[in-house]
């Protein structure tokens, strides 16, 4: 997609502080944290949401999701835990129309939020 931010992060044309790149999936900080932890993850694979995922999106969202943990617990989340989110369409607070995993943590995260 030509006009999506996370398309063109991924292309490089807007910089990110990236944490892990591969063939699949982008891990950067996110620009806005609300926590001492807070980056995304995307798939490189434009794909809306999570209501839109293919059954051939399965083996991508299950890389995705272990490298969140993963991560996540690189950054200091493993012993005491994080939030991962993933926000679908206008009513559940997606902002930018392309899948994403927010990951939270470094500090005691309240429910509901906000």
């Amino acid at each position: 997609m030509d006009d999506c931010i996370f398309c063109k992060i991924v292309k490089g044309e807007i910089p990110s502080k990236k944490i892990y790149e591969d063939d699949e999936i982008l891990a950067f900080h996110d620009v806005s944290p609300q926590a001492p932890v807070h980056f995304l993850l995307i798939p490189k694979k434009h794909i809306r949401n999570i209501m839109e995922l293919d059954t051939s999106d399965t083996a991508l969202l299950g890389r995705l999701l272990f490298k969140a943990q993963e991560l996540a617990v690189d950054l200091g989340c493993g012993e005491k835990g994080a939030r991962f989110v993933i926000n679908c369409k206008e009513n559940g607070g997606q902002t930018v129309d392309h899948l994403h995993v927010h990951v939270l943590g470094g500090r005691p995260l309240d429910w509901p939020p906000g």
